[in-house]
This record gives C-alpha cells, sequence and structure tokens, in this order.
C-alpha cells in the first residue's frame, strides 16, 4: 500500500475541531471539492456508517467508517470510485492535541493501485499531486469552518 499524508496545525481545541469532523454525514460543509453527501445509513456516524460524496467533477465515491475513536479519529474504506485508479483505499482524520489550545489534524491516504508498476509509478507522482491538493483543501476548509464566529441566538 502506498501511504500518504497531509497535516495542519489548527488553533482550536480537539473537542471544536471533533464538533464538526465527528458530523461524518456533513463532511460538505467544509470540503471545498464536494457539492453534496448522501448518508446510505441511518446511523449518522461511527462503525458502519455509510456516506456517497458527490463531489463538483460529477464523480463520487462511498465511504465507510472501518474505525471510530470518538473526538480523536475515524477511519474509512472508500469503494465505487470508477474514476480512481485503485484497487483499494483507506483515509483516515486524526486530531492531536497540543498546547494552548492547537491541535494538530492529520489527514491521511493509504492506497493501492491498479496496473501493477505502472500503477504503482502514477501513485507515488500523479495520485500524491492531487491528493495533495485536495487534503491541503479539505484541512483549510475545516480550520476556516472550526474558527467561523458562531451566530448568536436571541
Amino acid at each position: 500500500m502506498i501511504h500518504f499524508e497531509r497535516s495542519l496545525m489548527i488553533d482550536a481545541r480537539a473537542d471544536a475541531i471533533w464538533n464538526v469532523l465527528g458530523r461524518f454525514m456533513h463532511i460538505d460543509e467544509f470540503a471545498p471539492l464536494l457539492k453534496s453527501v448522501d448518508a446510505l445509513t441511518e446511523r449518522p456516524d461511527g462503525v458502519g456508517s455509510k456516506r456517497r460524496c458527490h463531489f463538483e467533477d460529477g464523480n463520487s465515491v462511498i465511504e465507510e467508517v472501518t474505525e471510530w475513536e470518538s473526538n480523536h479519529r475515524y477511519r474509512v474504506r472508500l469503494s465505487e470510485a470508477p474514476s480512481m485508479p485503485l484497487h483499494e483505499a483507506y483515509a483516515e482524520i486524526c486530531i492531536k492535541p497540543h498546547t494552548q489550545g492547537r491541535s494538530l489534524v492529520v489527514w491521511s491516504m493509504d492506497y493501492r493501485m491498479k496496473y501493477g508498476p505502472l500503477g504503482w509509478l502514477m501513485g507515488q507522482t500523479l495520485l500524491k499531486m492531487m491528493m495533495g491538493k485536495v487534503l491541503d483543501a479539505n484541512l483549510k476548509g475545516l480550520s476556516a469552518k472550526v474558527k467561523a464566529p458562531r451566530a448568536i441566538a436571541a
């Protein structure tokens, strides 16, 4: 498997970040390339929860939670992504609390490419470059969402 990750230090406590990330069916609220999300299970979060993410370019992918540690991390298995040359893929998001109310968020991907050695080379170059842009944008969107002022109820 090829491993790839991006991280971002966010000026927010881990619980504030989890309040956004833990809303599994609402990733489209901060991931800029997502158009919408369909809940495929009645359970909104936790192991077994499933969503279909629709991208702005018309593609989609199904994500199913395989590991869930509330207030810390979750891991999903990606499937039904015909536009991606992958045999299998997993994504994980982890929050690591730091000092002074800051937290490091690590978003990683583990994937196995189709097409043998050529696929492996493509996974090490083109896919990492593409995924880097996506993960960086997602992390920046998450940071903005976490730090956005909340409306005060009147």
